[in-house]
């Protein structure tokens, strides 16, 4: 198993690398089609949101299996098949999903670092930086940024590789 921690800013290139990797590896691997998963965190609450999730279904293509996980993001890793390459896309979704349903994101965090240490499969798990920015003027936003940087730091220390995707360029930070 490699677990993959891509970081970036927004429209940084953080999807479709991850994506291009998992290919790359699958086929390495010579997996047949459908071995490819993206677990997606995204909620359609808006038209916008909508056309951004069918616009990522039109670009990944018939290659990848779409598993939808906005809260239990552990046992969509645990439902994937044995050969699989996984794409999570994103974890600071999944992180504004679990606090706006009031859910204990440290025992989330947990269950989810306990099952990507029990997983055989090559994982890719993007997120978006947030940490670089000013300090938010609410506390939501507030409790938002320094949730995002307690789960990166620990998912970064258990991952095998962490990137930073800069203007589409990817920097290996680990």
């Amino acid at each position: 198993m490699a677990l993959t921690l891509v970081l970036g800013g927004a429209r940084s290139g953080k999807s479709g690398f991850a994506q291009a990797k998992a290919e790359v590896q699958a086929e390495a691997h010579g997996l047949p089609a459908g071995r490819l998963v993206m677990i997606v965190t995204g909620q359609a609450f808006d038209d916008e949101m909508r056309q951004r999730i069918e616009q990522h279904r039109r670009e990944r293509g018939d290659a990848w299996r779409t598993v939808e996980a906005p809260l239990d993001l552990p046992q969509a890793l645990e439902s994937v098949g044995a050969d699989d390459v996984v794409v999570v896309d994103c974890l600071t979704l999944w992180l504004s999903n679990l606090m706006l349903a009031g859910q204990d994101v440290a025992t989330e965090t947990d269950a989810l670092l306990a099952t990507l240490r029990r997983t055989k499969n090559p994982v890719w798990l993007v997120s978006n930086e947030v940490g670089l920015g000013i300090v938010p003027e609410n506390a939501l936003a507030r409790r938002f940024r320094d949730e995002a940087g307690r789960l990166h730091r620990q998912l970064a220390a258990q991952a095998d590789h962490v990137v930073l995707m800069v203007a589409g360029l990817p920097l290996k930070v680990k």
